[in-house]
């Protein structure tokens, strides 16, 4: 496959971007080769400068859940443009997709807009500072949360439970409110509680996307809720990705427990960059103009992604068998992929959730970051290169999840099973 464009404009990106890309993991830096330099994308597909086609399983990350240029959503987003870009002042189609929000999910009675998933978590958290008092967090080693200083965090040497910063330009004396727990290990959280003074909220993707696709088991969330209520601190689920991608109802389609507050992105932009937070009108009352807790944003809900997530939403609503289509899509493509690597001796573990799937060149099941830290990166490197190469665009990471939309095939799954097949058998 000939990408001598996209390497020569990877060449003069790096000459005026950092790395040449604007999101680290776009520089392929995990797997290796040049990242293929995108022109338009199409239903299930993406073509590059060069003229190549990929069957993509990424989706812009996630929010194209009806694929590339839908042409509800495209249209929605046109008719709303010809009105004007944005105004900084309030408008209906704020009030509608934020509807749309609170009715589908039980613990939301009031919905803020924000940008993107980073703000929508940073401004989620001052929240539930703000309402408890406290100060500390606690979140998950491989739970990914967004780029804001409190949650650049890495663990600790030894037995510290405390963070320090995984990035220059962390302050230290700002992480040290930041508590890490492993994820689906409630022992851990109650350590996290035991060594603060006090927990403002428990943070946690419920389908972990940011270590690879990695639930987490009901059990744990059950009791994770139990602890948050005996302590007096909120229970957030980061749903930016899991939000009306693993069920209509994100995450709490596949679990009885409701958390105090959810973030959101992705899917309710359509594409375009939004993000939101929400909780109970008691909790939102604390916040500005009602409260004394401070958010804003000149380009918060902005027409041109207010349309894009309501026109995205409302078929998600229309479509009843639309979730179960896609997760038969996502299980026939990842058993296929293990069925395919125990031919070839290879150990494969493979996951869905909705119309997210994951899987890992891991010998056992993976419940946590530090089980997915066990899988083979270097196989997945070069399973990843041999796919690319044949026109199958899977993330490129092994620490993210994948995603399914409405525009991939029987026959499409089919043909990346084929390439598959070539491919495990370059990596015995």
């Amino acid at each position: 496959m000939n990408r001598s464009k996209s390497i020569h404009a990877f060449e003069q990106a790096q000459q005026c971007i950092p790395g040449g890309v604007d999101s680290p993991v776009r520089a392929f830096g995990s797997v290796g080769g040049t990242p293929p330099f995108i022109q338009r994308g199409e239903g299930a597909y993406m073509y590059d400068i060069d003229g190549n086609r990929y069957l993509d399983f990424v989706q812009s990350w996630g929010p194209l859940i009806f694929g590339h240029s839908d042409e509800d959503t495209v249209n929605a987003v046109v008719n709303v443009v010809r009105d004007g870009l944005s105004f900084g002042a309030p408008t209906e189609l704020e009030t509608q997709l934020a509807s749309e929000i609170v009715e589908l999910f039980d613990p939301i009675d009031k919905v803020r807009f924000v940008n993107s998933g980073t703000e929508a978590v940073m401004s989620a958290i001052r929240l539930a500072r703000g309402v408890t008092g406290r100060d500390d967090i606690v979140k998950f080693t491989g739970c990914y949360h967004g780029h804001s200083d409190s949650l650049l965090v890495q663990a600790g040497s030894g037995a510290a439970t405390f963070g320090s910063p995984s990035s220059p330009g962390v302050p230290a004396d700002l992480t040290k409110h930041t508590l890490l727990a492993e994820f689906n290990d409630i022992e851990s959280v109650k350590k996290c509680f035991a060594d603060s003074d006090g927990v403002a909220c428990v943070i946690l993707e419920p389908i972990a996307g940011n270590m690879g696709l990695v639930p987490a088991q009901e059990k744990f969330l059950q009791e994770l809720k139990a602890v948050c209520e005996e302590h007096g601190a909120l229970l957030i689920f980061d749903e930016v990705m899991s939000g009306f991608r693993a069920s209509l109802h994100g995450a709490q389609g596949h679990t009885s427990v409701k958390p105090d507050m959810v973030t959101f992105g992705k899917v309710i932009g359509g594409g375009m960059p939004v993000g939101a937070f929400g909780a109970s009108s008691e909790l939102m009352a604390h916040l500005s103009p009602e409260g004394p807790v401070y958010q804003a944003g000149t380009l918060s809900g902005n027409p041109v992604a207010m349309a894009a997530g309501l026109a995205t939403i409302k078929r998600l609503k229309a479509e009843k068998n639309l979730y179960g289509e896609l997760e038969a899509k996502a299980k026939r493509l990842t058993d296929g992929l293990k069925a395919i690597a125990e031919n070839h001796g290879i150990a494969l573990q493979t996951g869905v959730r909705g119309s997210m799937f994951g899987f890992f060149f891991n010998e056992k099941e993976v419940k946590s970051f530090s089980d997915a830290q066990k899988s083979d990166l270097k196989r997945f490197a070069k399973f990843h290169q041999g796919m690319l190469d044949r026109g199958i665009y899977f993330a490129c990471s092994q620490f993210e999840a994948g995603f399914m939309n409405t525009q991939i095939t029987e026959g499409m799954i089919d043909v990346a099973l084929k390439e598959a097949e070539e491919v495990m058998g370059s990596l015995i």
